[in-house]
């Protein structure tokens, strides 16, 4: 059976809600950063020898980034479900979204989180990033314009990846400028499968 090694307030959140929406088998261990440094704990790097959070093993696979386990997770045990068919613009459309959340959009969000750490020393960097999170996020509310998902009619791995980025966003008080982000990051908080991985995977300080 496929195991989750989950770290709370992680991406992992994401990869526990996309096997909650399949009904997926799978077993949870869970893991607590510590409460002083925010890391995670080292009996991680026993799993993977990054020491990061997601990581599944399944059979003789073990798996990090968030990206590869989605489009794993999706390929062998969806049935068809959560990804468009093969071949179709649709299907290209969701590959991009899933590279593009972690390749791309992720970038000037950490960095703002990073280099808002070093206080007025980080201050000579701010214009460019929060340049580069304007660039990003406005990309992103323009591709939900008139869409309840990113790819298709319904829910797909590319709406798994991409909540990470409305979190990181809404943590930096941005969400209000950009309301089809907002109104999309609400209705994913909402979806019961949301709610089952929230209960299971434990607190939770990005939702609602």
């Amino acid at each position: 059976m496929l195991t989750l090694h989950h770290l709370n307030d992680s991406r992992s959140q994401r990869i526990l809600w996309l096997l909650e929406e399949l009904g997926a088998p799978y077993e949870l261990k869970r893991y607590e950063r510590n409460a002083t440094t925010r890391l995670a704990p080292p009996e991680l790097k026993e799993v993977h020898p990054l020491g990061k959070s997601p990581v599944i093993v399944d059979g003789d696979i073990t798996l990090a980034e968030s990206g590869a386990i989605v489009d794993y997770i999706i390929r062998r045990y969806g049935k068809g479900a959560l990804r468009p068919d093969e071949g179709t613009r649709e299907f290209e459309a969701y590959q991009e979204w899933l590279h593009y959340a972690e390749g791309s959009a992720m970038l000037p969000l950490m960095l703002n989180l990073y280099v808002g750490r070093l206080r007025e020393a980080g201050a000579p960097l701010h214009p460019r990033i929060d340049s580069e999170i304007a660039n990003h996020l406005s990309y992103v509310e323009g591709a939900l314009n008139g869409r309840d998902f990113f790819v298709g009619q319904a829910l797909t791995g590319a709406d798994t990846m991409m909540i990470f980025v409305a979190e990181m966003a809404k943590v930096f008080g941005k969400l209000p400028a950009y309301p089809n982000l907002d109104s999309w990051l609400k209705r994913m908080h909402a979806r019961p499968a949301f709610q089952r991985s929230i209960e299971k995977g434990g607190a939770y300080r990005f939702a609602a």
